[in-house]
């Protein structure tokens, strides 16, 4: 036997103190009565009253003297080893989407912490744990932990993922787990039935649930009428359910469906939606009662009407370009005079026809058609209109860079000809869209606040390009070189990398996850990246100019994880198992309180029966 807190065996000192109060306190007390008195009392209490007993008290003392010793020796927690009786145990949890699904009130992850608990809670005290959760990462949660209190208390921190788990990982840690500890009992708590294991315990949490997932949501607008079809697949389920479509964010259902799903096949859906010409997002949700809720919801954004183009226009005479900016959506156009133009801040695109402006925004892309004079931060200088006697062809960039082919996508078909322009002198890397004998006169930047920056060096209204087919397209090509695709894709899986492409003049990009979990990704370079480990929807909001602007993706989970029954070939640890013990431990602690509180109630009657005698 050994004690954990040996100082607590101080405590026994109080035998003697309380020895040497029993010994000096005074027996009895003398008190002076009339003899009256005593004798009508001993008339009335003759045949009950008792001489007190000296042993009465002795027995008091004892107790007293046997509770400071319990105390005592509770307090220095006395262990007991017991050799080779205790083990070293290693759990590895699967922590995948479909250990959400959920029977008899509680999730698959749930009864697999629980199952863990009892273990540990069975285990001889002494024994080591260890538990490596497996999600879309493999973490250690906790390792070789020696206390069941501990270890209980970390294992209710775990939390499950909506990702696929990485069972090489998992077998990666069992392996490495093994080899370090022959000895180790590994269990592997999943719902996936393995065919074969070896030097693990495999404990299935599946319940043979039942679930349906809707998939394949898509959507189509024909004129004002919006189409949305899809599918629910059972799994091991058929019954009639009904799907409803929700529209920005909206509580009331505007369309719905009564569809009867097979127990094997899957029944596709179609809702149509009138007086729909645009939308912000779109929302599919399945009203069914299964074993997983998580993938009875899908939505898609509409990233172009989430973001409209915000123009001002600062023209004289505006109407060629705003009829060319008006020829596509999601663009909201403010047209002034140049004498009304006061600096106006917070638009995404600025169109100065015609004239130049004192300082250049700071918070959005800027197009300069037919400068009227040098503006400081341009990254070019005007030095004179240039007029050309029966006008000039433009020449088109023959180069085979990737930007110029974006800006001239659909252009060449047609000579664009012009009467007159701007000579620029350029001190600043421009891309060349067309030039006259050598000298740009359509180019793309940037300027001196990383905004990007598009130059037309000559009059709209002194050419032929405005009439031309390849006008509305050229449009088109600056739009989408003013406003860059940001999200190419705004629907995916859970667990699959989302890439966001970074713009320039962007100072900070925040992601917040449908659980509320925050996140910045790199600003700094072209691209920034991060995996959607949630289900449910993303927020992204990037700044700038000092100007936020929000996305929204959607991640749905992975249809690997709404199956309620897989199974894999083995999870098997490699190596010969030894049985080497550890030294377990019998804590007899609780055995001394009860002791303790046995001991106080016997001294507390012996004191009570003493007092009734000497009453």
């Amino acid at each position: 036997m050994s004690f954990l807190y040996p100082m607590g065996l101080l405590g026994l000192l109080g035998i003697p103190i309380l020895i040497i109060v029993y010994l000096i306190k005074s027996k009895y007390t003398e008190q002076i009565l009339p003899s009256t008195y005593l004798w009508r009392l001993s008339e009335r209490f003759l045949k009950k009253k008792k001489r007190p007993s000296p042993l009465a008290g002795l027995i008091s003392l004892l107790l007293q003297i046997l509770v400071v010793t319990a105390i005592s020796f509770a307090i220095a927690h006395p262990v007991y080893t017991v050799s080779d009786a205790a083990r070293e145990y290693c759990f590895v949890l699967d922590a995948s989407g479909s250990m959400n699904m959920e029977s008899d009130g509680k999730t698959r992850f749930e009864k697999g912490k629980d199952r863990i608990a009892e273990l540990i809670e069975e285990s001889v005290d002494g024994s080591v744990y260890t538990l490596i959760s497996v999600g879309d990462s493999s973490n250690v949660l906790f390792s070789r932990v020696e206390e069941k209190e501990e270890a209980l208390l970390l294992l209710q921190e775990a939390e499950p993922t909506h990702t696929e788990a990485d069972t090489a990982k998992a077998l990666e840690r069992a392996q490495r787990y093994f080899d370090e500890n022959p000895s180790a009992k590994i269990y592997f708590v999943t719902d996936t039935a393995y065919q074969t294991h070896q030097n693990v315990e495999l404990i299935n949490v599946s319940a043979k649930e039942e679930n349906l997932t809707l998939d394949g949501v898509a959507y189509e607008i024909v004129g004002d009428q919006l189409h949305v079809t899809g599918a629910v697949i059972p799994h091991g389920v058929g019954k009639e359910v009904v799907v409803e479509l929700y529209l920005d964010g909206g509580e009331t259902a505007v369309a719905s469906a009564n569809i009867v799903v097979g127990a094997h096949d899957a029944a596709e859906f179609s809702m149509t939606c009138d007086g729909v010409e645009n939308f912000s997002s779109l929302k599919v949700v399945l009203q069914s009662e299964d074993a997983l809720a998580l993938d009875n919801e899908s939505m898609i954004f509409n990233v172009k009407s989430e973001n409209t183009y915000s123009t001002l226009l600062v023209s004289n005479d505006p109407f060629l370009i705003e009829q060319g900016l008006r020829a596509w959506k999601h663009t909201q156009i403010h047209v002034i005079t140049p004498a009304e133009y006061e600096d106006q801040s917070g638009y995404g695109l600025y169109i100065f026809d015609s004239f130049s402006p004192a300082q250049m925004p700071r918070d959005g892309t800027v197009w300069l058609i037919n400068p009227d004079g040098t503006l400081t931060g341009a990254g070019f200088s005007v030095q004179g209109e240039v007029p050309i006697e029966d006008g000039a062809i433009l020449e088109l960039s023959k180069s085979s860079s990737t930007q110029v082919k974006k800006l001239t996508q659909s252009l060449g078909l047609n000579d664009v000809y012009v009467s007159e322009y701007i000579k620029c002198g350029i001190y600043r890397n421009f891309t060349t869209v067309m030039s006259y004998q050598g000298s740009p006169v359509i180019f793309a930047g940037t300027n001196d606040y990383g905004n990007r920056e598009v130059v037309m060096a000559f009059d709209l209204h002194k050419s032929n390009f405005t009439v031309l087919p390849e006008y509305l397209p050229f449009v088109y090509n600056l739009l989408d070189y003013s406003f860059p695709t940001i999200l190419e894709e705004v629907s995916y899986d859970c667990g699959e990398e989302l890439t966001v492409n970074v713009l320039p003049n962007c100072e900070s990009i925040r992601m917040d996850s449908p659980m509320g979990e925050v996140y910045y990704l790199d600003a700094s370079s072209a691209v920034g990246t991060i995996v959607l480990n949630e289900v449910g929807e993303w927020r992204m909001t990037m700044m700038v100019g000092g100007t936020p602007r929000e996305f929204s993706v959607y991640a749905s989970m992975a249809p690997a994880e709404t199956e309620p029954q897989t199974s894999a070939e083995h999870f098997s640890v490699t190596g010969e198992a030894q049985e080497n013990y550890r030294d377990g431990i019998y804590d007899v602690l609780m055995i001394a309180f009860i002791c303790l509180a046995i001991l106080g109630i016997a001294d507390w009657m012996v004191y009570c029966y003493e007092k009734y005698q000497l009453r």
